[in-house]
This record gives structure tokens, C-alpha cells and sequence, in this order.
């Protein structure tokens, strides 16, 4: 029997730049430890897309679980997932000439990234299972690092889910990574310019979120995160800001250009170990976002979790485009403890996050040589 595969893809956190990814921006990001998805590739004799046991549940103890399921967590788990990258892999494959063998292979899944957090659940699960089928069929060789995020995301695509980028990247090269979404490049070779920055780099940073949100707001960039792929959120929003992007809007043309500039600014301040232009560039990127977006959009309960931490000095944005906020405490422990109650008082978890470094293996480290 051929060996069983399983590969871990985690949460991430999007610390500065976001969302201008999507417009041709710069971005920092990074691996969140403290949540994951995992998929395991047997060898079978048929191909076999398995369904969580109660991410893609379909027996229901009565009518009413039936619908509070569907109000709490939409219509869709992961097999969708699945099934898209593994159509996506397959076709990249036939058009780049990579030879597949004839073996067939069993498709699970799991994953304990708390739904409608901003965190990036489905494209974790995707990008593991994109792992699994590089080493099934023995072609990491062949597959460049810089491309894998656009097989992840292209998956996504697959399923109306329109996103950018960042988030793929972050969690196909793990560890910190600051992004160049410049426009020539992009256009030339269909991705950005990607480097890994030393994970020490980063200031000991903190989690907020909710359990259950209630209130997520009513636009998401990042579509990765569970409410987008649950198909239960209204993105008009965000389209009319990309229209008016599009069409030349001098206000979010400027913004877009001006929270790009954060991620720039905020690469030498880590370089620098500058933390308290840190804080201020947090700040400063979620000031933008709330100026371009609005309130309503973002939601009262994100915004609430923003402001809490304001509220005792500490540094904060969302981590993505809603549902959790990652924190600096530059006053240290003291400022933890006060936060850290607060938080408890006003019904968020607050956990201190876990930063993966980089798991890009000696074959893919050859990919990024290789011309």
C-alpha cells in the first residue's frame, strides 16, 4: 500500500496593506499557528471526496436544526473545496504537460478555524489539499511555489468565491512574507514579487474575535473567510469601491495607494524593529479602511473589537476584512492583562498568537531558484 499523505495549511493574519492586494498593492502577512486546516490522501482504488461529519453534515436531528444550521453556518462545508482544486490541479497539469499517474486517492478533511473570523478557513483547506496532491503524484518539482497560490485561488474562483492573492500566498510559503502586487510583474507572469521576512522580526501580537458572530458587517475583500463561502454575505460594497476604483475614483484610488504604502513603510519598520511605528501603522490601515468602506459595512461588533483594544492604548486592526483583530500591546504585560479583561467583560476570546515559521521544503526552496 503507498503511503498516506497529510498536509497542514494554517490561519493567517494579514498585518499591514490589506486589502489593497487586490489593487495592485503590497502586503504583509503571516502563518496564525494557533488555527489550521489538515487533509489526508489515502491511495484508493476510486477517487473519493469524503465529507466532514459536521462541516458538510446532511442529517439533521429535526427541521429546526436543519435551520438554524443553515442561518448560524450557509449551505456549504468543504467538499466543494476539494473536488475544485483537485479539477484545478488536474488542468494545470494537462496544459503545463505534467504527466499524471493513473492512481486514485481518497479526499478528508478537518479543520478548527473558527468560522466568519477573517482567518482564511477555505483557502486553508484547499492549499492543503494541494500539498497532498504535489507529493501523490510526485510533482512538487514541477510546480512552482510563486504559482500554487493562484491554483488555490483559482479553485476558489471555480466557485464564484473572488478574492486576491495575499492570503494563498501567506499560507502556501508560511512564516511572514511581505508582497508586491506590482502591475507590470502581475501582468507579465501572473503573480507578485514574494519575500519571506524572519518570523523574529515580528512584536509578541494578540487575537481578538468572536465565538459566534452575529455581526460580521456587510462586506468582505477577503473572501476566503467562512461567511463568503458559506454564501451568506452581501459583498455589494466592496464591488461599488472596486467599481469606483475601476473607474478612477481619485478618493479610493489615493486611499488604495495609501494603505499599499503602509505595508512598504511597515516592512522597514520591522526591519528596524521599530514597534511603535508599528502600532501607528495598524492604526493608521484600519483608519483607511473604515474611511473607504464605512461603518455599516465593516459592522458594529468588528468594529467593536477594534475599539476595545484602542480603549487601553494597544494597537489593532482587522486581520483580514472582519470577524477578528490582531493587537499590539506596546506598554507590555500590564496592557495584556487590562486587554485581556476587557475582552473576557465584552464576550471576545483573546489568546495570544502563535506565529508558523516558513515550511517550504529543500524541493520547494529549488522551485524558487529555478528560472
Amino acid at each position: 500500500m503507498a503511503a498516506v499523505i497529510e498536509h497542514k495549511s494554517y490561519a493567517r493574519v494579514g498585518l499591514l496593506g490589506n486589502p489593497s492586494d487586490v489593487y495592485f498593492g503590497n502586503t504583509i502577512s503571516f502563518s496564525l499557528g494557533n488555527f489550521w486546516a489538515s487533509v489526508r490522501l489515502e491511495p484508493s482504488i476510486d477517487l473519493v471526496i469524503v465529507p466532514h461529519p459536521s462541516h458538510d453534515l446532511v442529517q439533521f436531528n429535526s427541521i429546526s436544526h436543519l435551520v438554524n444550521r443553515l442561518q448560524n453556518e450557509g449551505y456549504y462545508g468543504g467538499v466543494r473545496l476539494l473536488m475544485a482544486i483537485v479539477k484545478i490541479f488536474h488542468n494545470y497539469c494537462k496544459e503545463s504537460n505534467i504527466t499524471l499517474h493513473d492512481g486514485n486517492f481518497t479526499l478528508s478533511y478537518d479543520t478548527n478555524i473558527p468560522r466568519q473570523t477573517g482567518l482564511s478557513g477555505s483557502s486553508a483547506i484547499v492549499s492543503a489539499a494541494l500539498s497532498c496532491l504535489l507529493d501523490f503524484y510526485k510533482v512538487r518539482h514541477l510546480i512552482k511555489v510563486e504559482v500554487r497560490p493562484n491554483l488555490v485561488l483559482n479553485a476558489e474562483k471555480e466557485l464564484g468565491i473572488v478574492a486576491g492573492l495575499q492570503d494563498r500566498v501567506a499560507q502556501v510559503y508560511g512564516g511572514v512574507v511581505y508582497m508586491d502586487f506590482d502591475k507590470n510583474h502581475m501582468d507579465e507572469l501572473g503573480h507578485g514579487i514574494y519575500t519571506p521576512m524572519d518570523v523574529d522580526l515580528l512584536p509578541p501580537l494578540y487575537l481578538i474575535y468572536a465565538e459566534n458572530p452575529s455581526d460580521s458587517g456587510k462586506t468582505m475583500d477577503d473572501i476566503t473567510i467562512a461567511a463568503v463561502s458559506q454564501g451568506i454575505v452581501n459583498i455589494s460594497v466592496h464591488s461599488t469601491v472596486r467599481q469606483r476604483w475601476l473607474d478612477g475614483d481619485k478618493f479610493i484610488r489615493s486611499t488604495i495607494e495609501e494603505v499599499a504604502n503602509i505595508a512598504v513603510e511597515g516592512r522597514k519598520a520591522l526591519l528596524e524593529k521599530d514597534y511603535n511605528k508599528l502600532a501607528a501603522l495598524m492604526n493608521h490601515n484600519f483608519d483607511l479602511r473604515r474611511r473607504m468602506f464605512g461603518d455599516n459595512a465593516l459592522g458594529a461588533m468588528n468594529i467593536e473589537m477594534v475599539e476595545i483594544a484602542r480603549k487601553v492604548g494597544a494597537a489593532s486592526k482587522f486581520t483580514g476584512s472582519g470577524g477578528a483583530v490582531v493587537v499590539y500591546c506596546p506598554d507590555g504585560t500590564s496592557q495584556v492583562k487590562q486587554l485581556e479583561d476587557a475582552c473576557h467583560k465584552a464576550g471576545f476570546t483573546f489568546q495570544p498568537i502563535k506565529v508558523m515559521p516558513s515550511f517550504l521544503n529543500e524541493t520547494d526552496l529549488q522551485t524558487l531558484k529555478s528560472k
